[in-house]
């Protein structure tokens, strides 16, 4: 997951909008998709756990 953050990361700023962003604001973007996800992940993983044990 953190992979593909990078790489979305890295293609926003070779092509995207990124690319007229100031680095610190990419980074921390970059940074709170990260945590987005993680979160994400964690509830999802979460909720599978429960489902099986119902």
């Amino acid at each position: 997951m953190i992979f593909l953050v990078a790489a979305l990361l890295v293609l926003g700023v070779l092509v995207g909008s990124a690319a007229y962003l100031p680095w610190p604001a990419t980074l921390v973007l970059g940074t709170l998709n990260l945590l987005w996800l993680l979160v994400f992940a964690v509830r999802e993983r979460g909720r599978r756990r429960t489902e099986k044990g119902a």
